[in-house]
C-alpha cells in the first residue's frame, strides 16, 4: 500500500513506505468506508494503484455520472485542462461538507500545472486549495475547500 509524508511538497517530496512515519493514501485524503466518490478527468495516464487504493479505502467504485451530493470529487488535471473549468464542474454534484482533491502531474512529468495557474484557477471557481500530499511518483494531490461563507 503506498504511502506518504503528510506535509511535502515540491520536488523534495517522496513517496514513502515505511509505516511507522506515514499514513496511508486513504488517511491522507480523509476516506472512510461509505464515502461516496466522485471522479472527473480519468485519462490512461492515471495511477490506477491509487485510484485501487482508494476504492478500497470507501469499500465501492468510483462514481462518474452526476450524483447528487457527494462526499469527494476526486479530479484529474492536466496542463492541457482548463483548469477552472474543472473545478467549476466538481463543485456541481459536492455535498456542502464535501471536497475537492485535485490531482495534479508531479514536477516534470508531463502535464505538470504551475502552482500559481493552479491558484488562479481556485479564485477565480470560488474555492481554497489547502494542504498538498504527493500519492504517487507521477501524481500530487491538492484538497480544495469551498470557504465556509460559500457553503
Amino acid at each position: 500500500m503506498p504511502t506518504v509524508r503528510q506535509g511535502q511538497t515540491g520536488q523534495g517530496a517522496k513517496t514513502l513506505k515505511d509505516k511507522k512515519t506515514t499514513d496511508s493514501v486513504a488517511d491522507l485524503l480523509g476516506l472512510k468506508p461509505g464515502m461516496v466518490v466522485q471522479e472527473l478527468g480519468w485519462d490512461e495516464d492515471v495511477d490506477e494503484d491509487l485510484r485501487e487504493e482508494i476504492m478500497d479505502a470507501i469499500d465501492d467504485d468510483l462514481i462518474e455520472d452526476a450524483y447528487e451530493a457527494v462526499d469527494v470529487v476526486l479530479l484529474w488535471l492536466r496542463d492541457d485542462t482548463d483548469a477552472t473549468d474543472g473545478l467549476v464542474d466538481a463543485l456541481r454534484d459536492l455535498s456542502d461538507e464535501g471536497y475537492i482533491w485535485l490531482m495534479t502531474p508531479r514536477i516534470g512529468r508531463d502535464g505538470f500545472i504551475e502552482q500559481v495557474d493552479l491558484s488562479e484557477a481556485a479564485d477565480t471557481a470560488g474555492v481554497a486549495l489547502t494542504k498538498s500530499v504527493e500519492v504517487s511518483p507521477d501524481w500530487a494531490a491538492c484538497k480544495v475547500v469551498t470557504p465556509k461563507g460559500r457553503r
